[in-house]
């Protein structure tokens, strides 16, 4: 059975059940209370007309059935009463609504304490009209003895009449509110099924299951918070990066209480969402990622991924190694071709002796530059790379200049080579691009790397327009790009990080070919 009809089913019988039980509790109390006033009013017209001097009087008179008769009758009628029966010490009936029956005894056996305690009360008995409900009291003389009781009557078969129009009642409030509470059910149900996307009991469970799998599954930190910055959710991989037992729960925690310099309570006030941030977590670099939880325009919650940077950072590395590798060989795979294209078409028009000469030429200036670079960058990690950006840079129609003053021989071994990759190819590439809007002539891009002994020292100088002031303090902090596109900015930001895992300091100046001059020192010691 679906859940939506089994909301409905339950929803119905258990509203029906409590109706019913209501409804019958209700007339049962109704019932009390009918009885309890019948005998209460029974026993008031009793007392009431026990004192009424006629009948006192009537216990006197030669033939007291006469005289008290007519008295009771009247009693009878004002009242309502089912009958008003006056008798005597011996229980002999003076009064009685079926007059054949004066003067015979009373029926019902409860007229002792009436007329031997003298005290009034109420009885349930069975009389000569039926079951009824009687008030007795006893009738005293002048004197103040007992010389009579009276017994005032009401049929419980006029009572059930009675009953039995509250019940009909009460029946229909209890269908209408049964009826009432099905229809109730069946929105709540509707309503439930909206709000659960109309999954079933056990489509939920295994969502719940494939979702705890997942998130178990990924390497990033996961961490949930409700409204109120509470901790409804952390991972293994949160576990790990938070350095807490697995077996340790955060559920309910306040996350300020776990990570102190969390930005979460702000994702939750402003409902922005925040990237690539970075944090450290007890002594961890890490990079993340903030995001508000939405649910009907309302913010609900935040989630927050986060991951070592020392992994983002070995990706993009080898990335960037990649990267420049396979730009190196395709500006000169280019640039042969090109080259090849050129004799191709020298040998077809037969002209033997340009083409021998454009070969000579190729090879020689080819030889000199690969003698230059090696004799003065002996390290054939830098040597190559800054062979394949040459290459670029002749596909580009840029000058590229190996500062005469470059001599380096070999990169300390306790320095790692990619981040020089990453900081020379970005350094490389961004004075490039700075220069490639000016005429050929005038794109000049300066290289000089020297080891002195004691430090490394890298400059890149480009012929472009230099940078804007205002940029210049948030060049390393933020993704600052002055290049059209979205996904820019990512540059410098990585050079910035890779001379300061080197121990080194970079600075900016304005260079002699009128742009920008980047200044970088690393030390080659190795550190203590």
């Amino acid at each position: 059975m679906s859940l939506q009809k089994r909301i409905f089913l339950y929803g119905a019988l258990f509203i029906s059940a409590i109706m019913v039980l209501a409804g019958w509790l209700f007339y049962v109390t109704i019932s009390g209370a009918i009885e309890e006033q019948v005998g209460q009013r029974a026993l008031d017209i009793a007392v009431t007309s026990a004192e009424r001097p006629d009948i006192i009087k009537g216990f006197s008179a030669s033939d007291p059935a006469a005289e008290i008769q007519p008295i009771a009758e009247k009693i009878r009628a004002q009242t309502g009463a089912e009958y008003v029966v006056v008798g005597n010490t011996e229980s002999i009936r003076y009064s009685h609504p079926v007059v054949g029956r004066l003067g015979q005894k009373m029926v019902g056996d409860d007229n002792e304490k009436a007329l031997r305690d003298g005290v009034a009360y109420i009885s349930e008995a069975t009389g000569s009209l039926g079951p009824a409900l009687r008030g007795k009291a006893p009738i005293f003389d002048q004197n103040g003895s007992i010389i009579g009781v009276i017994s005032v009557g009401f049929l419980k078969t006029d009572m059930a009449g009675t009953f039995h129009a509250y019940l009909d009642s009460i029946s229909s409030i209890v269908l209408a509110a049964a009826v009432i509470g099905a229809f109730g059910s069946m929105l709540l149900a509707r309503s439930i099924k909206k709000t659960l996307f109309g999954l079933e009991p056990a489509e939920i469970a295994n969502l719940y299951n494939e979702r705890n799998a997942v998130i178990e599954s990924v390497r990033e930190g996961i961490i949930m918070v409700n409204k109120s910055g509470e901790i409804t959710m952390a991972n293994a991989s949160a576990h790990d990066m938070l350095a807490l037992p697995e077996d340790m729960s955060l559920l309910g925690i306040p996350i300020e209480d776990i990570l102190p310099n969390t930005m979460l309570p702000q994702v939750l006030e402003t409902g922005e969402s925040q990237f690539d941030r970075p944090m450290t977590i007890r002594g961890k670099k890490t990079i993340v990622n903030r995001i508000p939880i939405s649910f009907d325009d309302e913010i609900v919650g935040a989630v927050s991924s986060f991951r070592l940077q020392s992994d983002i950072e070995g990706l993009r590395s080898e990335l960037s190694q990649v990267t420049q590798y396979a730009e190196a060989l395709r500006a000169q795979t280019h640039e042969h071709q090109n080259f090849l294209y050129t004799i191709s078409g020298l040998i077809q028009l037969n002209s033997l002796e340009e083409a021998m000469q454009l070969i000579h030429h190729e090879t020689e200036e080819q030889q000199s530059l690969v003698q230059f670079v090696t004799q003065r960058l002996q390290d054939p990690f830098l040597g190559g790379l800054v062979i394949g950006l040459f290459n670029r840079a002749r596909e580009l129609k840029v000058k590229l200049l190996l500062d005469e003053e470059s001599n380096m021989k070999q990169l300390p071994p306790h320095l790692e080579k990619s981040l020089f990759v990453s900081i020379l190819g970005n350094l490389i590439v961004n004075a490039f691009e700075a220069v490639e809007h000016l005429p050929e002539n005038e794109r000049i891009v300066r290289l000089l790397l020297v080891d002195n002994g004691s430090e490394i020292l890298m400059e890149v100088e480009d012929s472009g327009p230099g940078l804007d002031p205002e940029l210049m303090p948030l060049l390393f902090k933020e993704r600052v790009s002055t290049k059209q596109g979205g996904d820019r900015g990512y540059g410098m930001v990585k050079v910035y990080e890779s001379v300061r895992d080197l121990h080194g300091e970079i600075a900016i100046e304005t260079g002699d070919l009128g742009g920008s001059l980047f200044i970088i020192s690393i030390k080659s010691e190795e550190l203590a």
